[in-house]
């Protein structure tokens, strides 16, 4: 009799624990899905798929962006000023594998660019330039030479060319330096620096000074010893 009454409770048991489980599962199941609910009205009433910026700000702080976007690069001008020939022949090591640079050079991917420096575009003899550059005219001055240097395929549009560029000013400045002393010798462009601000005002001030009219240290000095300066002019 022991036996049948613990064959006869077991499947209650397993039948309470699978009632637990399920209503467990529910739970779960309904808590994620308010959760996911709450979410969907949250994102809808908010904006959060779509935020967009308020017509009025809370709160502007002046001068927080910057006016005139980036820097203006510097002239080539004034690269030359900062580059010598001897830091252009390490950066024209980039352009070796495909250029020759001595006298009598021979040419090879590209032209032998002895002499390059103020000679007209495309006139190297025995080499075949793209029809692009050929027909583009010109010859290579300091500005021409840092354009072409800085993006070539974008100065001359379908040039056979390969050569991403060199981004940096002060590089183009010193290949174009190294190669103007490969039998050129163009003239360096010249380059005036701009005039500070405040040397301006200091200017303006010395020529205040000297317009005639007398400063306060000068008037005690003159108060003091009257015939110090029978010259010095009253206010």
């Amino acid at each position: 009799m022991a036996d049948n009454d613990t064959q006869t409770a077991a499947p209650a048991t397993e039948t309470g624990s699978g009632d637990l489980f399920n209503t467990a599962a529910g739970w779960v199941l309904f808590a994620a899905g308010l959760g996911l609910g709450l979410s969907i009205i949250a994102s809808k009433y908010f904006h959060g798929d779509s935020p967009q910026r308020p017509e009025q700000l809370g709160y502007v702080i002046e001068g927080a962006e910057v006016e005139g976007g980036p820097a203006a690069e510097m002239s080539i001008a004034e690269a030359l000023t900062l580059v010598s020939a001897a830091d252009g022949e390490k950066v024209f090591a980039k352009c070796s594998a495909c250029h020759s640079i001595a006298a009598g050079g021979a040419n090879g991917v590209g032209p032998n660019l002895h002499g390059i420096m103020g000679a007209n575009v495309a006139a190297v003899s025995g080499f075949s330039y793209s029809s692009a550059l050929a027909g583009f005219g010109g010859q290579w001055g300091w500005e021409e030479m840092s354009e072409w240097l800085a993006n070539p395929r974008g100065y001359v549009d379908g040039t056979k060319m390969g050569f991403a560029g060199l981004s940096s000013v002060e590089d183009r400045a010193a290949v174009a330096l190294y190669m103007n002393e490969q039998g050129s010798g163009l003239p360096l462009p010249e380059f005036t620096p701009p005039v500070e601000e405040d040397a301006l005002e200091g200017e303006d001030g010395a020529e205040a000074g000297g317009s005639g009219m007398v400063t306060e240290s000068e008037l005690e000095d003159q108060e003091a010893n009257p015939e110090s300066d029978a010259s010095t002019p009253s206010l």
